[in-house]
């Protein structure tokens, strides 16, 4: 659940969702509970809650899950405040790292945190200090096989999409985080299956690190996409990084 890039560019984050799948699931369902406690437990009345449903379909979470965690935050009048936090970094080799958690106490997050960073060869900076090398985008994956370029493209376009592109392997779509959802169900509706469904920060620019210094920002990567309060790390690090 981090990074960015296209879907087989990704093997680390892919890797991942596999071997830890059930870590993800708990993410997810954590962040279906805390829309729906904002917003509601209806998906035509609550936006967020169908973009995030979405991207759990997307991660392949099975719908008896989703619609368990979303009665049983509808029906809970009480229960964990979570509050949704940023933290912003900078990793070995000057990696630009941002975090994103929903936690119920944020000094044992922020502790947390700045334990990862500092121990292995990273900084966490203030507010504002790496955010402003990240675009905020919807991404709309999905997988190219059998599929005609003109076509798809033409789809996402009419759609509303920002942008457009296919690697051979994997059309990727761009939408302004605010349009994500209608240019989903647009695609939705003309038969399209999606690999991935979700706002993401997208860098700007990227950096590569190799040697110790990779091995260290792996470790920190590790870290903090194993730690319970953290949803999703975002980070400039090149596909061939």
């Amino acid at each position: 659940m981090s990074g960015h890039s296209k879907w087989n560019n990704i093997k680390r984050k892919k890797e991942k969702t596999d071997a830890a799948k059930a870590k993800i699931f708990t993410k997810i369902g954590k962040e279906i509970a805390v829309i729906v406690k904002q917003g509601g437990a209806n998906p035509a009345e609550n936006s967020k809650l169908k973009d995030v449903i979405a991207k759990a379909k997307a991660a392949n979470v099975p719908n008896d899950n989703i619609e368990r965690i979303i009665s049983k935050a509808a029906g809970e009048a009480d229960g964990s405040n979570y509050e949704e936090l940023i933290y912003e970094g900078y990793g070995p080799n000057g990696v630009a790292i941002l975090v994103e958690t929903l936690t119920d106490n944020r000094n044992r997050t922020a502790g947390d945190i700045r334990h990862y960073f500092d121990k292995y060869g990273g900084n966490l900076g203030q507010s504002g200090s790496v955010m402003f090398m990240f675009d905020r985008k919807g991404v709309i994956e999905i997988d190219g096989e059998g599929k005609d370029e003109d076509t798809v493209m033409e789809a996402a376009l009419d759609a509303g999409a920002e942008d457009f592109s296919f690697d051979g392997e994997v059309f990727e779509i761009i939408t302004a985080p605010n349009d994500l959802g209608a240019v989903r169900d647009a695609l939705e509706t003309k038969g399209y299956e999606f690999l991935t469904v979700e706002v993401q920060y997208i860098p700007q620019t990227t950096t590569s690190v190799d040697g110790e210094a990779a091995q260290k920002l792996e470790k920190l990567l590790d870290m903090l996409e194993e730690n319970d309060d953290v949803q999703n790390v975002w980070h400039n690090l090149s596909a061939e990084g």
